[in-house]
């Protein structure tokens, strides 16, 4: 059983301010003897990306910090992307293009390093792409809107962090309410997580999420939903029903296991915290 924790960031998470995602994960990955190996591999901005990261979580008090940008198959089966992370407490993922970071990643010898980590009790986070990846089975692109459709997203193979779920980010400011339905249709074994941004799900190894940040995460079960999905051509719309919904803000918890939601917090706004705008 796996022994470390997860954050799935929606993306675009404070920075600057508050900065309570990001001091939760170097609080979890040991604090002021934290040693933090960010993946920047997703990003289009490359060693840039890391560095800004780098900077962050060294204000943020974490001992060492190092930057690795594998940008191909080679270069994450290489000795030096295995030592990178196999000291690391935390191991951070970048936002940018999740289909990149898993058809790098996958498969390499610094995946299978990624979970031997999180296995022996580091915290793996990933903000944006870096969250979707973090699941077994990953939307790899697709269309916004409300209304789910056949052939609104691709699914591509995740690296595996947190099985049982399928992710989706900035999810209220752009619109992906319909993809997620229409995956969860297709896929009714899996939990639909859709993160807002400046928002993240700190699940531990009880397996349950806890939402901290600003916005909300929605999660839509469709262990009971029926579905046409199956006879749908083209990208018409698809009639999913009999979804169970849930829209959790900061400080609420759901057991991903049991796909309920724990009790309701004492203290809310304190627990959530305030972000930038």
């Amino acid at each position: 059983m796996a022994e470390g924790t997860v954050l799935v960031i929606g993306g675009a998470e404070d920075k600057v301010r508050d900065r309570v995602i990001l001091s939760r994960f170097i609080a979890l990955a040991g604090g002021e003897d934290a040693t933090i190996a960010v993946i920047s591999t997703a990003s289009s901005l490359g060693l840039e990306a890391g560095q800004r990261y780098r900077q962050v979580f060294m204000e943020l008090g974490a001992r060492e910090v190092h930057t690795l940008h594998a940008v191909t198959r080679p270069q994450a089966n290489d000795e030096a992307a295995v030592r990178a992370v196999q000291d690391a407490t935390g191991i951070f993922m970048t936002g940018g293009n999740q289909l990149r970071l898993a058809s790098t990643l996958g498969g390499t010898r610094l995946a299978d390093s990624i979970l031997d980590r999180f296995r022996l009790g580091a915290v793996v986070a990933g903000t944006s792409a870096g969250a979707s990846a973090m699941s077994s089975h990953m939307i790899a692109f697709g269309a916004s809107g409300a209304t789910p459709k056949q052939r609104m997203a691709q699914i591509a193979a995740g690296l595996g962090v947190l099985p049982g779920v399928i992710i989706d980010q900035h999810f209220q400011q752009r619109n992906r309410l319909g993809r997620l339905l229409s995956l969860i249709a297709q896929n009714p074994s899996l939990l639909g997580l859709g993160i807002d941004e400046d928002t993240a799900g700190v699940v531990g190894p009880d397996h349950v999420l806890e939402v901290i940040g600003r916005g909300s995460v929605t999660i839509i079960d469709g262990a009971a939903s029926e579905t046409d999905a199956w006879e749908v051509g083209g990208h018409r719309p698809l009639m999913i029903s009999n979804v169970v919904l849930h829209s959790l803000p900061a400080g609420y918890r759901f057991d991903l296991r049991r796909r309920h939601r724990v009790a309701a917090p004492a203290l809310r706004a304190v627990s959530g915290g305030e972000a930038a705008t």
